[in-house]
């Protein structure tokens, strides 16, 4: 199971980087850059599948259908899905990580935001009581356990470290696999949660849309207890400007020659032309020979 795999990559010592992808094409671009885990991000979904802002548009439901179209792509490279806040109470959250499962996700990360959430790195954000958001990370470990669970906390913006810490000691006692404290950066601040939970491995995230990072090598985040690396829309940005080039030169120019693009060639092969075509081939005498 790919659950296994991801469960490994949390296991391991050094820092796996997930991209985020979203749809087959992204999905067999990344296998093929030779990434060993994927990233599926609600406010992506929202964007492509809506184009609405990451703000609680976005169901589950919509993510697992969309987990469906990229699994076929991904030839077993495990698939981490954003859960949001699992859509309401510790029932929702089962039913959410059913359908993920059913949709050949790997695995989920949970926050404790209220619903409907916020994009995490907006202002504004509330947390809800640890003990419910620990309720829901306890009903999954319980009934959806093939799923490698993620739980991640929203409260250090407005609560701070001891509270992030805190919630992360409850979520993993409640039976998540591993945490991912959101907005927290430093290398000191990271120690800290490793301290205080020794081997539970930490999850952090370098989105985009949280503007400019600390630089931190990726042996300096392993030694601070950092197994996984979201990078949730770096792609999905990448080519929305190269869309945007694109489309601006043929407007002004009548023709996009200037901008950098992939061939036709690599584009038909990237999405199975050739073997469609052989398997299509191998057919049509044993149809034809049928319908006489």
């Amino acid at each position: 199971m790919t659950a296994t795999a991801l469960r490994a990559l949390l296991a391991a010592k050094t820092v796996t980087h997930l991209p985020g992808v979203y749809d087959p094409v992204t999905a067999a671009l990344a296998v093929r850059a030779g990434h060993r885990g994927v990233h599926l991000s609600g406010a992506a979904v929202s964007a492509i599948a809506l184009g609405r802002p990451d703000l609680g548009y976005v169901h589950g439901t919509q993510i697992a259908e969309r987990a469906t179209t990229l699994i076929p792509a991904l030839d077993g490279v495990p698939l981490l899905a954003d859960a949001d806040t699992g859509y309401g109470n510790p029932l929702h959250a089962v039913w959410t990580g059913l359908a993920y499962a059913r949709a050949g996700i790997s695995g989920l990360h949970l926050e404790d935001q209220v619903n409907p959430k916020r994009c995490g790195h907006l202002a504004g954000k509330e947390v809800v009581d640890a003990g419910l958001a620990a309720a829901k990370i306890s009903a999954l470990a319980d009934h959806v356990p093939h799923l490698a669970l993620i739980a991640r906390t929203d409260a250090y913006a407005g609560h701070g470290l001891p509270e992030t810490i805190r919630r992360c000691q409850l979520y993993v006692e409640a039976g998540a696999d591993a945490v991912f404290p959101e907005g927290v950066d430093g290398l000191d601040d990271l120690h800290a949660i490793t301290a205080a939970l020794p081997g539970v491995p930490i999850v952090v995230n370098r989105s985009e849309a949280a503007g400019d990072r600390p630089v931190v090598t990726d042996e300096d985040l392993a030694e601070a207890g950092v197994r996984l690396v979201l990078h949730p829309v770096a792609a999905l940005l990448a080519a929305m400007r190269a869309a945007s080039l694109a489309y601006r030169s043929i407007a002004e120019d009548g023709s996009a020659a200037p901008v950098d693009r992939m061939a036709w060639p690599d584009f038909t092969a990237l999405v199975g032309q050739d073997e469609a075509l052989d398997l299509d081939a191998h057919y049509i005498p044993a149809r034809t020979i049928q319908g006489r």
